[in-house]
């Protein structure tokens, strides 16, 4: 009996010691109950409140922010590369919105097509509980990753809000990842959709028929 008891405080001691290991730990214990619905896949079982968004998503992807995720953006400022276009590993930057006062982040884990990705992240459709692998869908008009719809468990669906996107944050010094997005939205300030807006008249095709379907103007 004073040996398990002496195994339970040493335990702890390293819990405390170590909070990384900790939380690898209970990623661990977590995976155990891992589920797959339509493409969509989530941890469940984690404890309510035990994992945020924010220390989850450094724990993936290794990008050393700290503070609320509203903040991550203009942190990585001149310490990461940023940029408009998703990346495998990359963190996507959620800004406030609506009841969502802290923001949210979330690492890409996947590529499905220009207007779709997987992520995996923490504390969004259930307090605390870590999701793995569920949709994003891009909803921008121009196909910006300005605005996403994200998985939302209960629903086991995508939500309906239209999340706004500041961008996302790659592993990687300043400058050493191009911006493709940037020059996506060079092209897209040429299209006909815009041309059309300033008064231009042209009759070439949309450059993005899915976008426009998704705002409603194609």
């Amino acid at each position: 009996m004073k040996g398990f008891k002496k195994a339970i405080f040493f335990g702890a001691c390293v819990a405390m010691v170590s909070p990384a290991l900790a939380s690898s730990a209970i990623d661990r214990i977590v995976s155990d109950s891992y589920t797959s619905d339509g493409g969509n896949s989530t941890l469940s079982g984690s404890p309510s409140g035990v994992l945020q968004c924010v220390p989850y998503a450094r724990q993936l992807s290794g990008i050393q922010i700290y503070g609320d995720a509203h903040t991550w953006w203009n942190q990585a400022k001149g310490r990461y590369a940023r940029g408009h276009l998703p990346r495998v590993g990359a963190v996507m930057a959620v800004r406030p919105f609506h009841n969502s006062h802290l923001g949210h982040v979330a690492m890409v884990s996947k590529i499905i097509d220009s207007r779709t990705i997987l992520l995996s992240h923490a504390n969004w459709s259930y307090p605390g509980q870590i999701e793995r692998n569920v949709t994003a869908l891009d909803v921008s008009p121009d196909n910006d990753w300005s605005e996403v719809r994200i998985w939302y468990g209960p629903n086991q669906n995508l939500g309906t809000t239209h999340w706004p996107v500041a961008g996302f944050i790659y592993n990687a010094k300043p400058g050493t990842i191009p911006d493709l997005g940037t020059d996506r939205l060079t092209q897209v300030s040429a299209s006909p959709r815009i041309a059309a807006e300033t008064g231009t008249k042209q009759k070439h095709r949309h450059d993005d028929p899915i976008g426009e379907i998704i705002a409603g103007t194609y």
